[in-house]
């Protein structure tokens, strides 16, 4: 047993104080949902692209250019990449039963699996700062959707977003250790939306055998051509809508120990290839 004071016992009541916020804003955000929700308006919010009036004209110049160029970039090194997939049973087993994933990796590998997973109409979380401008653009031309807000702003409106997309037969996805870190750390976002809507969180990592990491925070990795693709998936976790706060805690901890496993595994994978190139 964990004694108070303990440094994983701190951990836990922090991430289940977190949780219990998270769950205690979408509560709220979710009280209209027995009245339904306009489906098209729905659909509207989260696959237009946001209105650019706000901004000054160059910021406008500089975002449609910067949407443009990564979208190329994206489409041209990552339509060369030989994929082995691992685990795709998993995400078969979800839809088979009838539930819808909740798409859950690190920002490290977002490119990659910006490509991986396109055309599939997945709405994911996104901070509603000036640089979301640029993420979002690009990954909507590969076929995806946003719910604007984050773990520091508008949170609770974005989660409720996301449940009512899941509620609608949309699927939705975090990368989970956003959107500034701590690095490798799972925020509680895809916890508490799975115990509210009922459905089930997938974690995946995507690893390449050539790539180039930034120097960001996120050591975000941008594969290199003709590279080689490892795209692993977990069994899902699912979170009892009545899990009490230590349960949804301890499944909180199960998510980061499963993140962590797909991480280990794909960087053994990737240093066996032998012919990987950091910056």
């Amino acid at each position: 047993m964990l004694a108070p004071g303990d440094p994983l016992s701190v951990n836990n009541e922090r991430q289940a104080t977190a949780i219990e916020r998270g769950s205690g804003e979408l509560s709220s955000s979710l009280a209209p949902r027995a009245t339904g929700v306009d489906v098209e308006a729905l659909r509207n919010r989260v696959y237009s692209s946001s209105d650019l009036s706000r901004y000054r004209t160059r910021d406008r110049l500089i975002i449609r250019a910067a949407d443009l160029f990564f979208y190329s970039l994206i489409r041209a090194i990552c339509s060369t990449l030989r994929w082995e997939v691992r685990g795709r049973e998993h995400l078969d087993t979800i839809l088979a039963s009838g539930h819808r994933p909740i798409f859950t990796s690190w920002h490290a590998c977002m490119l990659s699996a910006t490509w991986f997973f396109r055309d599939r109409g997945i709405v994911v979380m996104s901070s509603v700062s000036r640089d979301a401008e640029y993420t979002g653009r690009v990954i909507k031309r590969f076929g995806y959707g946003t719910a604007r807000g984050s773990s520091t702003r508008g949170g609770g409106r974005a989660l409720a977003e996301m449940a009512h997309c899941l509620d609608n037969g949309i699927e939705v996805g975090f990368t989970i250790d956003g959107p500034r870190g701590p690095l490798y750390v799972a925020k509680p976002g895809a916890v508490t939306l799975a115990r509210h809507t009922g459905q089930a969180i997938l974690p995946f990592h995507i690893a390449t055998s050539k790539y180039v990491e930034l120097p960001s925070w996120d050591r975000l990795q941008l594969p290199l051509p003709f590279a080689r693709a490892l795209a692993l998936i977990a069994e899902p976790v699912y979170v009892p809508r009545e899990a009490s706060s230590q349960d949804v805690a301890a499944k909180q901890e199960a998510l980061q120990s499963v993140l962590d496993s797909l991480r280990r595994e794909a960087e053994i994978w990737s240093r066996g290839d032998g012919r990987q190139a950091k910056s």
